[in-house]
């Protein structure tokens, strides 16, 4: 069952830090999750969640700090001494401290690594604070269980006892040669039921995935979900083993990239929270709506230079609010299922058959849209000319709107720029200037005028 915060919970620990009651405090909170607990200090002040932070032990606190909201672990760190920090850091992952320290500043930075008791633990989280933080190298830690390829299986069971002490979960165990380059991976079951004497050499499994170090993140979730699997190692140029990828962080970059897509869709140009000041969330989402009112703009332009039309044939001007409506979802829908299809792999390039399938279906869509406006326009006006030149300017407008929602995505996913900017205001703000000037095109060479 899922826990959720209630406000008696709260109103408990604000009166035991008022009376300050540790005792208490540890007695509400020691058996909650560390998700749970900073789901808790996430709903109170800074200075209520910093209290309860010191009450409690390092080896909770430090998995707290990973699930806090980003303002209040900032504020918490704040408000520890390098030492403090150190002791944190020395609880978690290498992967986990990395990501904490690099949030610090230079000067922190150093005096955190120096306080800690754990050399090689501070040397290992110094290592892969050089990758960017968005690659297979930033995502990794070094925790993991290896062997060599020319020890038997007495000295490997021996060897991986010892090294299991430092790894939370053992997903895999790699098999290295001797001069740390990955070999394969070794199965549990052949470790069990081999001779003692039998070289690891003899049984260990080559075929094995991985990523470099340089591997975008993206890139290391599409292999892992491709794959099914729960951890990934990781080699550096030489093909040495540096680190594995486990599945809790690729969890995290599908998330953080679901995000950022779902934003940008909406015309959002920067990654912003909630929490985030007026200032950043005017910043990051002004640009999308000054060249939506450029467009606009232009669309307007547009209508002025068919205003003889309109005196003429003042139904045309009706139906344009359901022009660009129209063509504005067909388009959305047409660049939201190329993005979603380059996002999972499903496509990768320009097909001829998916484009034939999106334009068929296009064109069903426009027909029956069509079909359906052209029995209200006569009902409603009798003007049955004026009626078919709506109609199949409809159907062309929406053929444009496929067309450029499908080919759009492809273009800039084959340029390397980020899709998901084709699913939101893009696509609709370019639809509503060329589909009416198509809209009024079609509708002039039909009505002779």
């Amino acid at each position: 069952m899922e826990f959720k915060v209630s406000k008696e919970l709260i109103l408990q620990l604000e009166e035991h830090i008022v009376q300050k009651n540790d005792k208490e405090l540890e007695v509400l909170l020691n058996d909650l999750h560390h998700a749970d607990i900073a789901e808790i200090l996430d709903e109170m002040d800074f200075d209520e969640a910093t209290y309860i932070f010191r009450v409690l032990d390092s080896d909770k606190t430090a998995e707290i700090l990973l699930e806090l909201e980003d303002d209040l672990r900032e504020n918490i760190l704040s408000r520890l001494s390098p030492k403090e920090i150190a002791e944190e850091l020395d609880e978690l992952e290498t992967n986990d401290a990395a990501d904490i320290i690099g949030e610090l500043s230079q000067e922190i930075k150093a005096e955190v690594i120096s306080e800690m008791l754990d050399v090689e633990h501070a040397k290992d989280i110094v290592d892969l604070l050089r990758y960017d933080e968005n690659s297979a190298g930033g995502l990794m830690g070094k925790e993991l269980v290896k062997v060599n390829e020319n020890w038997n299986v007495l000295t490997c069971v021996k060897e991986m006892r010892i090294q299991a002490e430092n790894v939370s979960r053992v997903h895999s165990i790699y098999v290295v040669d001797d001069e740390n380059r990955l070999k394969g991976r070794l199965s549990l079951k052949d470790l069990l039921t081999t001779s003692t004497k039998t070289q690891i050499g003899d049984i260990y499994i080559r075929k094995l995935n991985f990523v470099n170090v340089d591997t975008e993140d993206v890139e290391v979730a599409r292999i892992m979900q491709k794959y099914d699997l729960e951890a990934i190692p990781v080699v550096d140029e030489l093909g040495r083993l540096v680190g594995r990828i486990t599945i809790d962080d690729i969890v995290d970059v599908i998330k953080d990239e679901a995000d950022k897509d779902y934003q940008m869709a909406a015309g959002i140009t920067q990654d912003v929270e909630t929490n985030d000041s007026v200032l950043e969330l005017t910043k990051a989402r002004l640009p999308w709506l000054l060249i939506g009112m450029v467009i606009e703009i232009v669309a307007s332009f547009v209508l002025k230079g068919n205003e003889g039309l309109f005196q003429k044939y003042s139904t045309l001007f009706i139906f344009v609010p359901l022009l660009s409506a129209t063509a504005g979802n067909i388009g959305v829908q047409a660049s939201a299922i190329v993005v979603q299809g380059l996002a999972n792999g499903t496509l990768k390039e320009f097909s001829r058959g998916y484009f034939t399938k999106e334009i068929t279906v296009s064109m069903i869509s426009g027909s029956i849209i069509s079909l359906l406006l052209l029995g209200f326009h006569s009902i409603m006006y009798q003007q049955y000319l004026v009626g078919i030149a709506i109609s199949i300017s409809m159907i062309v407008v929406i053929l444009f709107a496929a067309t450029l929602g499908t080919l759009v995505p492809l273009f800039l996913h084959k340029n390397k720029i980020d899709p998901a900017i084709a699913t939101g205001p893009f696509i609709t703000t370019t639809n509503d200037v060329f589909g009416i000037m198509l809209y009024f095109g079609v509708a002039r060479i039909i009505l002779g005028f």
